[in-house]
């Protein structure tokens, strides 16, 4: 007779343990609504402000989940950058910046430019971002494209990775060139591009 009631005292138990696992995960969760967030150095210096309509903040991990992302990127207290994208993710205590669908990328001294891809990914802790999938750099003078795309945030200069598409707008002469290249240097302040190959270190410069 003992045998049979001895199952019985083991579902209080079994119910109890999932009711803490799911007050957990409540209390481990936290949606927020127009997220408004800036972040500084050490020393104090702004390096970014992110804004969400919509964004979820996991504290078990300390990563935030946001929608609808603008960040605006600073260097020496002053706007550079405004990136948006359809959703983000902000991981390793606030050091890496990951934004994914219809990324576009703004440089406020030049508006003409705009670098749009599929992926952005900035680990605040090195001076350079990283472009993945359908990079495009457009102005009324060019258009670079390629798979893969790092830019240097301590020069200003695109790296284009092969293979590369270029295609130069000749307004003037109403006609266009399209070319297949190597690795290409786009340099933002300059609008100037280089060309690399394998056979010689630059084989053309571009000024617009």
């Amino acid at each position: 007779m003992n045998k049979l009631y001895k199952p019985l005292f083991l579902i209080p138990l079994i119910i109890i343990g999932c009711k803490n696992k799911n007050i957990d995960k409540k209390y481990l969760s936290q949606s927020i609504n127009n997220l408004n967030m800036n972040i500084f150095s050490k020393e104090g210096v702004k390096m970014f402000f992110i804004k969400s309509p919509n964004s979820y903040y996991d504290k078990e991990t300390n990563n935030f989940k946001l929608k609808e992302t603008t960040i605006n990127i600073f260097k020496d207290n002053k706007l550079e950058y405004i990136i948006n994208s359809d959703k983000s993710k902000l991981s390793n205590n606030n050091k890496l910046i990951e934004l994914n669908g219809n990324v576009l990328v703004k440089k406020i001294n030049q508006q003409d430019d705009k670098i749009t891809a599929n992926s952005f990914t900035w680990n605040i802790q090195k001076s350079e971002y990283l472009l993945i999938g359908n990079v495009k750099l457009e102005n009324n003078s060019v258009t670079l494209s390629s798979n893969k795309a790092v830019l240097k945030k301590s020069t200003n200069i695109i790296e284009f990775f092969n293979p590369v598409k270029y295609k130069i707008n000749d307004s003037i002469r109403d006609s266009q060139y399209e070319i297949n290249s190597e690795n290409a240097y786009y340099n933002i302040d300059t609008k100037s591009v280089n060309f690399n190959s394998k056979e010689s270190r630059v084989r053309s410069k571009i000024y617009f």
